[in-house]
């Protein structure tokens, strides 16, 4: 299908080496609404200014929305697809939902920019806000994740990938827009580490060192590769945009996944999370999460680059 939208934001850009995502709310008053309101006027300017001094660093900034700051900020119309973030699993496997009215998602490819610009960012918004998570991600050797598997590797490209992650004349009023759902994992290194290679490529469903898939006749069902590909009724594969951060604390014993997907509805993104930490069929769950722990969940609407100057003076 062919979209003619507005311009989006930055989200198919290429992968960076360096990201910093912010997650904060909105304080109560009509002046933070304000001030909020009239930063997203500005912000392509901040980044067009920081970006400047360094003009191959590819610099970027996505910004979203949560459900209530929309309603709060901006009213009707609202994005067709955009909802709370839905809670899966129960005790033992938990996808829950956490704070936060607005994401930013800085990246770069040299860690500096990201830090100014984020720095600028919070001294425009004030005490319009308050940070509730902060995550500096960083690129470990070939876009591996923490637990040693390359991450994104099915990631469209190109114009698949705008078809996959732009809205389009399914919701005109929002065309250009794009869904974002983020989650903060966790993992348990020491148990994971114990685990033989060949049992770690059957949890995650490729060859560790190659990254190629396991054939279908011995990748188990309840892999991470298996639960997370979505497909129509017709058989056709629904993908996702992941543009995933490692992050830690190596003193702290601190080792996790920033894990945030784009797509053109949150619909995909959510299979894939009721898969993961119900299973499919239910019980037959995602058998990373014995050793991953999802500590935040958020879904987000990132208006076109367009709109979000335009809601500057809604």
């Amino acid at each position: 299908m062919t979209i003619d939208t507005p311009d989006p934001q930055a989200v198919c850009s290429p992968i960076t080496s360096s990201a910093i995502f912010i997650v904060a709310t909105l304080n109560a008053g009509t002046d933070a609404e304000a001030r909020v309101k009239g930063w997203c006027g500005d912000l392509a300017g901040l980044v067009r200014s920081v970006g400047k001094r360094v003009p191959a660093g590819n610099l970027s900034c996505i910004c979203g929305f949560s459900s209530s700051a929309w309603d709060r900020l901006f009213g009707s119309p609202r994005p067709a697809s955009l909802h709370p973030f839905r809670e899966f699993g129960g005790a033992g496997r938990h996808a829950p939902a956490t704070p936060g009215d607005l994401l930013l998602h800085i990246r770069a490819d040299q860690m500096d920019l990201c830090f100014e610009l984020a720095t600028q960012i919070m001294i425009a918004l004030g005490d319009a806000v308050t940070v509730v998570d902060e995550v500096q991600g960083f690129r470990y050797f070939d876009m591996r994740s923490i637990i040693g598997f390359v991450d994104g590797t099915e990631n469209p490209v190109g114009r698949k990938a705008v078809n996959f992650t732009i809205v389009g004349d399914e919701d005109p009023d929002f065309s250009g827009g794009s869904y974002v759902l983020v989650q903060k994992y966790l993992h348990n290194m020491n148990a994971w580490n114990e685990l033989s290679v060949e049992a770690q490529e059957r949890v995650i469903g490729r060859k560790k060192l190659s990254d190629i898939e396991l054939d279908e006749t011995v990748k188990p069902s309840n892999s991470h590769s298996a639960l997370t590909t979505i497909t129509t009724a017709q058989g056709e594969e629904v993908k996702i945009l992941r543009d995933n951060m490692p992050f830690g604390r190596p003193g702290a014993g601190e080792f996790g996944t920033f894990f945030i997907g784009y797509a053109r509805s949150a619909e995909p993104m959510e299979q894939m999370l009721e898969n993961m930490f119900v299973g499919k069929p239910p019980g037959n769950y995602d058998r990373l999460l014995d050793f991953s722990t999802a500590v935040t969940g958020g879904l987000f609407f990132v208006p076109s680059a367009d709109l979000l100057e335009e809601l500057a003076d809604r």
